[in-house]
């Protein structure tokens, strides 16, 4: 419990001290946001507002993580490693997008295939360790069974062992560009995607931890148990990450003074696909993140509607965009969306632990 506090207190200390001091720093480089033109027009005055703010929250959640385990004498645990990796990798990817928007002052950041590219060679390199066991001491991290709330009886090795790890692979790699992606979409009005993602991760603080104190690796004789391999580390991280969110947030709420961007977004996204691979609750985080799914599915229906019947379903996708048109403040559809963000995450945390209920009695 202890590792959890501290990383959540030093993850919130650093990104609420270092935001301002990078913001001038940003400022100083003339290093803003571009508006893209077919937008609403209120986010005009928006231009040249700082962005990379990912930057300063993924150095805050690192470090925030990292001392958590030192404070109580610990190094960081393999899960927890594969997630910091991950968050790591695809914030650099993201802040490749972004220095190339800002550098050429232009809304088109890394070339399209570049950046699939990209995560895909990350996100199998996170799926190929989370299938490995280090020295065979104890259970993988990932599991091949389809998971709810724990690993069921459907498994991807239905076919042997080489084709499950492939498909397993590719379920990870979508996983990962899904989340990614569905925290991009949503990060376009002030504070929504971290607020959104504050809600998510807090979530998954609880249910890592819980999953710690009820683990079958502690303890066999534990009914309902978890036979996750690292939950603690995944409670730290997720604490971390909270922490260091509620820091940014104090300078990214309307009026924003710095953007995370793509560093920020697609960090989040692939730091939330990891942990529900590693929690064995991949199907879990489709409720637990329902917002992002809410959001990424008006931008799907949008598109899909369009292209078939030429009419819009939404004034304008994604579907925050669609309020705005309609008249909404932003900040009454930020305070909205950040209340259903919370729902979903409350719910999603509700059903886990009716089912251990419904599991340990």
């Amino acid at each position: 419990m202890i590792s959890v506090i501290v990383s959540f207190c030093v993850s919130l200390a650093l990104s609420i001290l270092l935001t301002p001091v990078f913001i001038r720093f940003l400022i100083k480089k003339e290093y803003g946001q571009f508006i893209r033109q077919d937008g609403p027009t209120g986010h005009y005055t928006k231009r040249g507002t700082p962005t990379m703010g990912g930057v300063v929250f993924i150095f805050a959640i690192l470090v925030g993580w990292l001392v958590g385990f030192l404070a109580v004498r610990e190094l960081p645990d393999y899960s927890s490693v594969l997630v910091a990796g991950l968050f790591l990798g695809l914030g650099v990817i993201g802040f490749l997008d972004d220095f190339i928007k800002i550098s050429r002052h232009r809304s088109l950041g890394l070339n399209p295939l570049a950046k699939i590219i990209g995560q895909l060679i990350i996100g199998s390199v996170f799926a190929g360790f989370a299938l490995w066991s280090p020295g065979g001491h104890g259970p993988a991290p990932a599991s091949m069974s389809i998971s709810l709330f724990r690993p069921t009886g459907v498994t991807l090795a239905f076919a042997g062992a080489g084709i499950g790890i492939v498909l397993f692979v590719l379920w990870a790699n979508f996983l990962v560009t899904a989340w990614s992606n569905a925290v991009n979409l949503t990060d376009g009005l002030d504070g929504l995607a971290t607020g959104a993602s504050l809600a998510a991760f807090g979530g998954y603080t609880f249910i890592t931890f819980w999953q710690f104190s009820q683990s079958c690796i502690r303890s066999v004789d534990i009914t309902g148990c978890y036979e996750v391999r690292d939950p603690l580390g995944l409670a730290v991280f997720s604490a971390a990450v909270v922490g260091g969110l509620i820091g940014f947030l104090w300078w990214n709420a309307s009026p924003a003074q710095i953007f995370m961007g793509d560093t920020g977004s697609l960090a989040l996204g692939g730091a939330f696909a990891a942990i529900s691979i590693l929690s064995h609750t991949e199907f879990l985080a489709v409720i637990i993140g329902g917002l992002f799914v809410v959001v990424t599915m008006s931008d799907v229906i949008q598109i899909v509607v369009f292209k078939r019947t030429g009419k819009r379903v939404f004034r304008m996708a994604p579907l925050h965009h669609h309020f705005e048109l309609k008249g909404w403040h932003e900040v009454t559809i930020v305070v909205r969306f950040w209340i259903v963000a919370a729902l979903f995450a409350i719910t999603g945390v509700g059903l886990f632990y009716a089912e251990w209920v419904a599991t340990a009695t």
